[in-house]
């Protein structure tokens, strides 16, 4: 069965998942603020869930009607056959949204919505009440301008969970964001890649599942993996496929902090998410970073400082890092920060600068980007 699937985002990677997408081979995508749309059946459900690593969450779209009061809502809802999806002990579970629209009381609007699932589940099983013990169907009622649009998690859990990563030290990049900024720097295996302020290390263990081929969610479960509807064995097929891809490129990444303590949660995660032998893990201060290799890349997310006093010290690492930045040779460097006196501490203007959310907090990604020459051909 063909479904309208959906592909959330954070804002601002909107473009990167579209075209993760098209690297899997999916066409005609509508790509929007916070989501990209395209087709798919129950394989792609699969596909995409194990292999997207930019996408927050994976939905099938169920319908999108106008609605200016509640009545327009509960009727545009009763409309889908939900009982041809949902089975009689289905867990119906609403989450809302409404943004610029007159229904603007998510709760109302989530209770509606219910409603109407279950007059709906009525008709279908011709029964009166629903034990709702069985897998969670979580139904997302989104109203954006007075338009609904009523879609289905096949996720569960939001993609960013690898598995791999059971803590994370404070203000954490998400994994997501972290494999954003691997794809985006355009690194590739055949130039070292170093995170010197590598924190929990996902920077580095996103970079390492890029350059192995590793399929981010291959060692979890997600919702649409428990309803009955959906055979197993296409997941079953999807992993084996997954293991098979795993290519033997020869990388090298470092990843390297101050503090030991995370740097051990940095190995154990390296370690669940299986890339540890391909990252080489040191306890050194950022300053003390250096490298003989030419062309190598830094991808790194230093403290924002968001805390009252911790400017001054921000400043001195933006300083450091920068001093550090011109002592390799022909080295790219991309950081994501908040900092927009960054460029100033560093001491050289970005080649690019792009907006991306870490959470709700607005970031900008600074791009200093070195080429590796190409090499002239032979007459």
């Amino acid at each position: 069965m063909m479904y309208t699937l959906i592909a959330t985002t954070t804002f601002g990677l909107e473009a990167i998942t579209a075209k993760e997408l098209k690297a899997l081979g999916y066409e005609n995508l509508i790509v929007e603020n916070g989501k990209v749309t395209f087709s798919g059946d129950e394989m792609d459900i699969a596909i995409c869930n194990i292999w997207l690593r930019t996408a927050e969450r994976l939905f099938i779209k169920m319908a999108e009607f106008n609605a200016l009061s509640f009545e327009d809502l509960f009727q545009g809802t009763i409309a889908i056959n939900w009982g041809d999806f949902i089975p009689e002990d289905g867990n119906m579970h609403i989450i809302g949204k409404s943004v610029k629209s007159k229904l603007h009381s998510v709760p109302d609007c989530q209770g509606i919505v219910k409603k109407a699932v279950v007059e709906s589940m009525k008709k279908k099983y011709d029964k009166e009440w629903f034990s709702e013990e069985g897998p969670e169907y979580k139904i997302e009622v989104g109203i954006l301008r007075d338009v609904v649009t009523l879609s289905i998690d096949t996720s569960g859990v939001g993609l960013h969970k690898r598995g791999y990563r059971e803590y994370a030290g404070e203000a954490p990049l998400k994994e997501t964001l972290a494999a954003a900024l691997v794809l985006i720097s355009k690194w590739d295996s055949t130039r070292v890649l170093a995170d010197p302020l590598c924190g929990s290390g996902t920077i580095a263990i996103e970079a390492a599942l890029i350059a192995k081929n590793m399929a981010p969610g291959i060692n979890r479960n997600f919702a649409a993996e428990n309803w009955p509807s959906m055979d197993k064995d296409i997941w079953d097929q999807v992993r084996e496929g997954a293991r098979k891809t795993v290519n033997t490129n020869e990388i090298e990444i470092l990843a390297s902090d101050i503090d030991g303590r995370l740097l051990k949660v940095a190995i154990e995660n390296a370690e669940k998410a299986g890339v540890k032998d391909f990252i080489k893990f040191q306890k050194i201060p950022m300053q003390e970073f250096a490298s003989r290799q030419k062309y190598g890349v830094i991808i790194t997310n230093p403290p924002y400082g968001e805390r009252l006093g911790e400017a001054a010290e921000v400043k001195k690492l933006h300083i450091d890092l920068g001093e550090m930045y011109s002592s390799l040779n022909e080295w790219s460097c991309f950081v994501i920060t908040s900092n927009r006196d960054f460029q100033k501490d560093f001491g050289k203007k970005a080649d690019k600068n792009r907006k991306l959310y870490n959470g709700r907090l607005l970031c900008y990604y600074y791009q200093y980007i070195i080429e590796i020459p190409r090499k002239k051909k032979e007459d």
